[in-house]
């Protein structure tokens, strides 16, 4: 990806090390690879005690890419990527069946020094996202907007700014059409980033609530990895991450609540196969 990267991007490396892979489901997930280049993944996941689950088949051929997603209720989703029609563009069409009001365009672009992403849904009264992001030197700026045609007005208007170095990540987000200020900083303790340290505040100021939350990634050894967090609600999580073989990896976590010792902890269990 070139420069500074989507909007999207600003403040994700702290909400990833926060919540990434943290689950209280049991999950499988297999994937395996045809002859004819397509890449078959089935999920299973238990929630409470229903199963649901989802196959998603993967095709790529020269800059078009192909995906289909087919879960237990029925729903199909397809999602075509094309990339480099024009240089530095990015063109992602989704559709899902059986809603059919569900089609959205989104096209992206890609510059040394800033990005632009433009996303519309293919309705009779169609929403509109727009997002753009400049910057260079690790320092980006970026804000969006989503407009309803429908209503004539804005559901969104959300502004970031971020600054990246090899040994920290700091961003604020002003979201919630500036009512949530998010602040995160990532500070990296060695140098192929596989330890980290990270902190979280969020301020909303319709009701002057405050909330912290900080955490850590640890490399134990090259194979795995443990992560936790802790919120100023007294909530403690924990994951260890193992890689069994190449490609395929073990999640362990759970989460408890500190000022309520009564309720039982969550649990949670995810298994990925790779060929």
């Amino acid at each position: 990806m070139r420069g500074p990267g989507l909007f999207s991007e600003i403040g994700k490396k702290g909400k990833d090390l926060l919540g990434k892979d943290y689950t209280s489901d049991q999950k499988l997930s297999f994937s395996t690879r045809t002859d004819a280049g397509v890449s078959l993944t089935s999920n299973a996941v238990k929630k409470g005690g229903l199963y649901v689950g989802d196959i998603t088949s993967l095709y790529k051929y020269n800059n078009t890419t192909l995906e289909v997603k087919v879960d237990t209720e029925s729903n199909v989703t397809s999602t075509v990527t094309l990339e480099e029609i024009v240089p530095f563009t990015k063109a992602i069409a989704t559709f899902k069946l059986p809603d059919y009001n569900s089609g959205k365009l989104e096209v992206q672009y890609f510059h040394d020094h800033g990005s632009i992403a433009g996303a519309v849904a293919l309705t009779q009264t169609p929403t509109i996202d727009f997002s753009a992001t400049v910057g260079a030197h690790g320092i980006a700026f970026g804000a969006e907007a989503g407009f309803d045609a429908s209503s004539g007005s804005f559901t969104k208007y959300n502004a970031g700014l971020s600054l990246k170095k090899p040994e920290y990540i700091v961003s604020i987000l002003l979201a919630d059409k500036g009512d949530t200020l998010r602040a995160s900083y990532v500070h990296h303790l060695d140098a192929k980033q596989k330890t980290a340290a990270v902190a979280e505040i969020t301020r909303k100021f319709s009701t002057n609530e405050n909330a912290l939350t900080v955490g850590n990634l640890y490399e134990i050894d090259p194979l795995t990895s443990l992560k936790t967090k802790l919120n100023n609600s007294g909530k403690f999580g924990a994951l260890l991450q193992h890689q069994v073989r190449p490609n395929n990896v073990l999640t362990i976590s759970g989460e408890f609540d500190a000022k309520a010792l009564d309720k039982k902890p969550k649990f949670g269990l995810a298994l990925a196969l790779k060929p």
